[in-house]
């Protein structure tokens, strides 16, 4: 299962977290977010070199998902390029075409091998319909975690998707999900001791539940 910590921005709080058994970061670039990561490179020192991700325990690296929504192409692929970014998750109104267009600008000169999650609102079964006009553009959806587990039996598409989770509780629940094309889950804000701070502790302890 992978595991996704989104809204992190602290460079020490990053490498903590990378040490759990962790397989993506999110950061936030949303203008109007709490958890905003400002515009400068990586090596900058607000966010760890790529290097730091190598954890001592773990061969693997975590990867770098940006969170944007409904924001300018360009500036997503500023961002792209100057955090070396492995997946862009879009909470916005973005369609397939910008989509389409986006991943043409990224790939294969900037970052040939970025990823695409689409971030939607479902709430009722009929509601998956808005997948459809995304197959063949995004790589990963992204739905909240339903109150009624059985609505993901309306979910007959082949994307991947991963859900969100803000309790401990939620991400309990997960376990219990048996769907072919459930592939992860998404902690967020519901685990920080301040906005884009995480509680490393609460953390370990729920992520060891479920690996």
């Amino acid at each position: 299962m992978i595991i996704k910590i989104c809204g992190m921005r602290e460079a020490d709080n990053i490498h903590d977290v990378s040490e759990l058994g962790i397989d993506w970061v999110g950061l936030d670039f949303r203008p109007d977010s709490p958890r905003l990561v400002l515009q400068i490179p990586s090596n900058a020192g607000f966010i760890p070199d790529r290097g730091s991700f190598k954890t001592k325990s773990q061969s693997k690296q975590v990867k770098l998902c940006g969170v944007f929504a409904n924001d300018m192409p360009q500036n997503i692929v500023t961002r792209a390029f100057n955090f070396h970014l492995d997946l862009i998750q879009l909470n916005g109104i973005e369609n397939a075409v910008m989509i389409d267009n986006l991943r043409r600008t990224l790939v294969p000169d900037i970052r040939p091998e970025i990823k695409i999650i689409k971030q939607l609102d479902i709430n009722h079964k009929n509601d998956f319909e808005k997948c459809k006009p995304y197959i063949g553009y995004a790589d990963y959806f992204l739905f909240k975690l339903f109150a009624d587990s059985s609505t993901l039996d309306a979910y007959t598409d082949d994307i991947p998707f991963l859900l969100e989770t803000n309790t401990i509780e939620e991400v309990e629940r997960v376990k219990h999900i048996n769907h072919p094309a459930f592939i992860g889950v998404d902690i967020n804000e519901g685990f920080e001791i301040a906005p884009a701070r995480k509680d490393i502790d609460k953390l370990r302890r729920t992520i060891a539940s479920v690996l």
